[in-house]
């Protein structure tokens, strides 16, 4: 008895389409009619996904072919930038274009990225701090070292503007990004910088003493541990 009751309860009703030839038509029947109704919207759907498809990858050629453009064209901006002959960086020199130019001509690049950072900078050191953080803000990069030094850039544009608040937030940005023995305590001092300028003594304190404790053979070093020193005086009276 267990032996036909385990065989009728293996029995697979999926066996009845593949031996019965008349319900195996009768389901084909079945989705050869779905798909005469429905022929009209089913190609629709298909077209849709075809240029949906096509659009993607047209934009994703496109892109690369236009980035590459960009790269190319930019190499000389890049040279002028690096030789601080600044007019010629921002507004080309009459045969290779500028930064300005790159941006404006090849929008959602790679090249347009890396030409706000530069443009930023650029105004940085011109004192033209609106303009430092128009573009530094559009910039953004995986790149721990560069994306860092942009955050410590904003910091500073957004200090000298006097946005005490925007300041000290892209400073921690920049010292809490990656942390590395080279560049987090020069941020951190400019953190703490600003938070001294902000009145928060004991914030100032703290990013002094992560100097003092985890970056002792830093340049910042010594200059940390000094004014730290003042600030706790300072704080005790």
């Amino acid at each position: 008895m267990a032996t036909k009751h385990s065989k009728k309860a293996a029995h697979d009703p999926a066996n009845d389409l593949l031996e019965n030839p008349e319900v195996l038509a009768e389901r084909l029947s079945r989705g050869e009619a779905f798909l005469k109704k429905n022929s009209k919207v089913l190609a629709g759907v298909l077209i849709a996904a075809i240029v949906l498809i096509g659009g993607i990858l047209f934009f994703q050629i496109n892109n690369q072919n236009q980035n590459d453009k960009a790269q190319s064209e930019m190499f000389q901006a890049v040279y002028f930038y690096e030789q601080d002959s600044i007019d010629f960086a921002l507004n080309g020199d009459g045969i290779n274009p500028g930064f300005l130019q790159i941006v404006e001509d090849y929008p959602n690049t790679d090249a347009a990225n890396l030409a706000n950072f530069y443009l930023g900078s650029i105004y940085l050191s011109e004192q033209n701090f609106a303009e430092a953080i128009n573009y530094l803000e559009k910039f953004s990069s995986d790149d721990y070292l560069v994306q860092g030094k942009a955050y410590s850039l904003l910091g500073d544009a957004y200090l000298e503007s006097g946005d005490l608040d925007k300041a000290i937030s892209n400073y921690e940005k920049a010292a809490n990004y990656n942390e590395n023995k080279y560049f987090t305590p020069k941020y951190l001092y400019k953190l703490a910088i600003a938070f001294e300028e902000a009145g928060r003594i004991e914030d100032a304190i703290e990013a002094y003493g992560e100097i003092e404790d985890k970056y002792y053979e830093s340049y910042e070093y010594s200059f940390a541990r000094k004014h730290k020193a003042r600030l706790e005086g300072l704080a005790a009276k």
